[in-house]
């Protein structure tokens, strides 16, 4: 069982929700990430998904833009995030972490750091040697990857995968034959950050999903304060935040980054377990 499909069973176990944060990896200071993940796992966060920073992210919106934007600035890549996750796994061996991104930094990683001694791509490999736990490609659909998906099980990682609205019952199927980990619903129609979450729409949604997805299903877009995960927890395995956290990181000192992510996470965690008792 990977360190993902634990960490989720364990909590289902206790009846207790997931709570998954999002940060872009270098942002909004290229040395700052280990801190801050180490920050966010004392605050109760259960799973990590970190940003790889990537020129043209389609599926996000303005705010994760910029900080993908200012990541690259200050020379943050593909290299540089399995970095920060070997730094980080000095000191924590058991939280799980999840990189998300898009298809080109992984293809070109894989051209960039190909080995002929080595069988299978570069990034997977490297991944599972940093101590990665799961990989989500926006761009990545399932009929379209699933060699991807079995070197990433060889290699004892996880192929996380998006559902939306709009997801039909037969991608819902194809879904569910591949993935691993959990799914992430995203629940809003748009890129990250917009909308209002309508949690009226997601607690009926999830039952259609779970007819075909046997995994954990995490959901995430619109969630920005205690309430509206809460409400997000009562039907979802797993509440995944990501906007609002970067837009309060955006302006904090650097000494205080930690501390800010810290602040807001340490209260969504304790408000969901109050729903949960």
């Amino acid at each position: 069982m990977s360190r993902i499909a634990s960490t989720l069973s364990a909590l289902q176990a206790q009846g207790r929700k997931a709570l998954i944060p999002y940060v872009t990896a270098g942002y909004p200071y290229a040395d700052v990430t280990p801190e801050l993940m180490h920050a966010m796992v004392a605050a109760g966060a259960n799973i990590i998904e970190l940003g790889v920073p990537f020129s043209d992210p389609m599926a996000d919106g303005p705010v994760i833009q910029k900080a993908g934007e200012k990541a690259l600035a200050l020379g943050i890549g593909t290299r540089q995030v399995l970095d920060m996750v070997r730094t980080f796994r000095q000191q924590d061996h058991t939280t799980p972490v999840v990189l998300m991104g898009y298809a080109n930094p992984v293809e070109r990683y894989d051209l960039l750091h190909a080995d002929a001694a080595q069988p299978g791509g570069a990034f997977v490999r490297d991944a599972a040697a940093a101590g990665v736990d799961g990989v989500l490609v926006v761009d990545y659909p399932p009929e379209e990857c699933e060699e991807f998906a079995a070197e990433l099980k060889q290699h004892g990682l996880d192929l996380i995968f998006l559902l939306a609205p709009t997801s039909t019952d037969e991608r819902m199927a194809q879904v569910g034959r591949i993935a691993s980990g959990y799914v992430y619903y995203v629940s809003l129609k748009g890129v990250t950050g917009a909308g209002h979450l309508d949690t009226d729409a997601v607690e009926a949604m999830l039952p259609r999903i779970r007819k075909h997805v046997q995994t954990p299903v995490g959901v995430g877009f619109g969630i920005r304060d205690a309430a509206t995960a809460c409400a997000v927890g009562r039907t979802a395995d797993a509440v995944v935040i990501g906007s609002r956290i970067i837009q309060l990181l955006e302006h904090a000192p650097r000494h205080e980054v930690a501390a800010v992510a810290s602040g807001f996470l340490s209260e969504i965690r304790q408000a969901l377990d109050r729903a949960s008792a």
